[in-house]
């Protein structure tokens, strides 16, 4: 079920802001009147700038818990830290607070709120799962002005409706507050979540690294430049640069839209933009594109003014235009061939081996050598999809099997440019020592429902319109429309005119590079 995303209700703050504060009692509870934006609790209340996006709860859990404090059941304590600044942040419970002033401001990622959050371009994706939440929230439960009005015009709302708003006002949430400084906050802040829901072991070194530019340059580029400014702190000038870089990669990574099951082969390279894991993918992404290695925690500088993730995010750039663009330098290659499985699911260790690969093609000026057998290298591709994912089983991980599917397509160039013939390739292949491990067998299982799953219908799709898709009039590999580019037959130079006949489709590098 697609999660809700409620991250613009409690801002970010950095935590380590300083100012004096006379102290004083601290709040016990919290009541349905501290939640709305005019109390003095609220406008107070802060996330840590480096707490994961509030994104974790789908309609259902939502529903639930606001019906949980409306029938008045016991609910965790919310635990709270008041920094030297007078910031209460929030140190377990976000979720639960954003839940209710969703509630309170009919804003479930769609609202005011958020559009000023995300000056006013949020997904489609998340307006869609907003409005169904709106819609349940209605049917089981009633919007929060419908209470306000029980208080005043009861002909006008339901009963059940009517007996609740009667007792909410008495309704409360209990506090817990953690004591002592920011180092105390933080690691409180860590040992809490990680009991909680454990943090995947890259998005715990993103959090804990929320200064350094690779990671400042991952959460510029996941939500496009938008939300919240962790480059804040930068001159205005190198702001606007990390946000017009971050929006190009984005851009390139994420668009068109992934809808499932798949009925287009117009999709992203990068799979769908919100899931689970969208950010450690980018983040890795950042990494490998500057060659900044797992343990930069320790060995990475933080970035002071914006430079060095302005840096970063123009190293990525040059490689994200190299896989997909219309750039120069694209080699246009097709998220069906490269980063989807044939049921149309998203690969991330295939992601990071091509990634891997094309940087390595650069690099050792093989990119020739690899349009020169790019039509049957990415048919083998298709008709041996399994063997892929053979490689991946075996290694466990996206991280420890991407280097060995990248050894994996060269070795297929190799033997291609060599002159071996496809029907011989792959027996060639699953000889060598590297790859001994590999089988034809493919491991599948009985299907036993009459009904298409999301997966095997977007197999079936894909299966019928990869075999009918475009290509390269030049190299004739497969052509996605973001790297379309029409080309002259006979070039300009050489007298060819722009008319209808003389036109072709074509990669970018075929067109300007190769051809030449």
């Amino acid at each position: 079920m697609a999660k809700v995303n409620l991250d613009a209700l409690i801002p970010r703050e950095d935590f380590e802001a300083e100012e004096t504060l006379n102290p004083g009692k601290k709040k016990e509870t919290i009541s349905i009147e501290d939640l709305k934006t005019d109390s003095f609790f609220l406008p107070s209340v802060r996330k840590p700038d480096f707490q994961r996006e509030t994104n974790e709860w789908d309609n259902e859990k939502i529903v639930q818990f606001i019906e949980s404090f409306l029938n008045g059941d016991l609910i965790p304590a919310i635990i709270l830290w008041r920094s030297s600044s007078g910031y209460l942040f929030v140190i377990d419970g976000s979720h639960r607070l954003s839940s209710l002033i969703a509630w309170i401001n009919n804003d479930y990622g769609d609202g005011i709120i958020s559009k000023q959050f995300y000056d006013g371009i949020i997904p489609d994706e998340q307006i869609d799962v907003a409005e169904e939440t709106r819609k349940i929230v209605r049917k089981r439960i009633g919007e929060y002005e419908d209470y306000r009005r029980a208080l005043k015009n009861p002909q006008n709302v339901r009963p059940d409706i009517i007996q609740k708003s009667k007792n909410l006002g008495a309704l409360a949430i209990q506090l817990q507050w953690v004591e002592g400084d920011v180092k105390k906050a933080e690691t409180s802040f860590f040992k809490i979540n990680q009991q909680a829901a454990p943090i995947d072991p890259t998005e715990l070194k993103l959090l804990e690294s929320r200064k350094k530019p690779n990671c400042i340059a991952a959460r510029a580029i996941i939500r496009s430049g938008k939300g919240h400014k962790y480059w804040s702190q930068f001159p205005t000038d190198n702001q606007a640069k990390i946000q017009e870089l971050a929006k190009e990669i984005n851009g390139i990574l994420f668009s068109p839209k992934l809808e499932t099951p798949i009925k287009t082969l117009d999709i992203p390279i990068g799979g769908k933009l919100y899931s689970a894991q969208t950010l450690p993918l980018i983040l890795e992404f950042v990494n490998m594109t500057n060659s900044i290695k797992s343990d930069f925690k320790d060995t990475l500088k933080e970035d002071t003014d914006g430079s060095k993730t302005i840096e970063i995010l123009q190293n990525t750039r040059k490689i994200a235009q190299r896989i997909n663009s219309i750039h120069p330098s694209s080699l246009g290659l097709h998220p069906i061939v490269y980063f989807y499985s044939q049921e149309g699911r998203h690969k991330i260790a295939s992601f990071f081996a091509t990634v891997s690969f094309v940087m390595e093609l650069g690099e050792k000026n093989k990119i020739d050598e690899f349009i020169r057998v790019r039509e049957t290298f990415e048919s083998i591709l298709l008709e041996y999809d399994f063997l892929v994912q053979q490689i991946n089983r075996k290694y466990r991980s996206a991280e420890k099997s991407y280097p060995n599917i990248k050894n994996y397509f060269f070795k297929i160039i190799e033997l291609l440019n060599s002159g071996i013939q496809k029907d011989k390739v792959i027996s060639e292949v699953i000889t060598n020592q590297d790859f001994n491990f590999l089988t034809m067998y493919k491991n599948g299982f009985e299907i036993t429902s009459k009904d298409f799953s999301p997966e095997r219908k977007s197999a079936v799709y894909l299966k019928e319109a990869i075999s009918k898709a475009n290509r390269c009039k030049i190299c004739n590999g497969y052509i996605h429309r973001n790297s379309l580019t029409i080309d002259h037959i006979t070039r300009k130079e050489d007298g060819g005119l722009g008319t209808i006949d003389n036109g072709q489709i074509a990669h970018p590098y075929c067109n300007t590079t190769y051809k030449n």
